[in-house]
């Protein structure tokens, strides 16, 4: 786990990334409550697939030969809203009435959202609507791919475990799990709360190819995505190694910061000056 830090916390952030993580605090600032540490850790994981790899358009959220993405550690969604907010899915005004009465945003992906495929929050089902996704594509003789992100402490689930035996059973090449194995959950290190490793191992005894990746290294994620499926005849699982909170060190791994609520404003401009000082 120490390898793993040493190499996440000195992986730098570009322009992009910043602008990202600085959206997220802009809707922290107007809502005054959400999960931050969540949030910034995906940041690099999503921005390279809508970039880069999922087929998508924005105009047509239900077009069929869509690939399909479910955020199943829904708490972290407020990156995933920002991005689907600079794509076009929904307007950018959305964004500031986050978990307002008048909004469509809530604290967790709900499928009213343009972009969303799935309901998720309530920890450990998404891996399971994922496998339904890439189950219909192969009877429907679909080209359509499946991803689905899931948390590490999201993986104490036994949800999680049944899913993925039947992936591993269905050999759905044409999902993709990837876990932000930040390694830190709502009250303490997974390694305290509920050990996870050896988890490249793990996945591969349920019949998953795996790979393990730098989640903050845009260049790592894209290589890895862009050769998928890595095996015609399994499920892929991708464990991105990332760091909670990534890229201010107020909020690094510091478990106050996992969810927030009643921010102050000299929180805010502080996290904001943080994000312009990143060389």
């Amino acid at each position: 786990m120490n390898k793993h830090k040493k190499l996440q916390s000195s992986t730098s952030l570009d322009k992009r990334s910043i602008d990202i993580r600085t959206q997220i605090i802009k809707v922290l600032q107007v809502a005054g409550r959400g999960h931050i540490g969540a949030a910034f850790s995906l940041v690099e994981i999503l921005r390279v697939l809508y970039d880069q790899i999922l087929i998508y358009d924005p105009t047509k959220p239900q077009w069929h030969k869509r690939d399909r993405f479910v955020l199943s550690k829904g708490h972290g969604c407020i990156a995933l809203y920002a991005i689907l907010a600079e794509k076009g899915f929904f307007p950018e005004n959305e964004l500031w009435k986050f978990c307002s009465v008048d909004g469509i945003l809530g604290g967790h992906p709900e499928i009213k959202v343009p972009g969303i495929e799935a309901s998720t929050g309530s920890l450990g089902h998404g891996l399971s609507i994922g496998n339904g996704f890439a189950l219909n594509a192969r009877l429907d003789k679909s080209e359509y791919r499946t991803f689905v992100v899931i948390g590490d402490g999201e993986s104490n689930e036994g949800s999680i475990w049944e899913a993925a035996l039947f992936a591993g059973k269905h050999q759905l090449s044409n999902l993709t799990v990837i876990v932000d194995y930040n390694k830190h959950q709502s009250y303490g290190p997974t390694s305290y709360v509920q050990e996870l490793d050896p988890l490249t191992e793990k996945w591969s005894s349920f019949g998953f190819a795996v790979s393990e990746v730098d989640g903050h290294n845009i260049d790592a994620l894209k290589t890895v995505f862009t050769n998928l499926p890595l095996s015609s005849t399994k499920p892929n699982a991708i464990i991105c190694n990332t760091v909670k909170g990534k890229g201010v060190p107020l909020l690094e791994n510091n478990m106050e910061w996992h969810h927030k609520s009643r921010v102050k404003e000299k929180e805010i401009q502080f996290i904001l000056n943080e994000l312009k000082a990143i060389p």
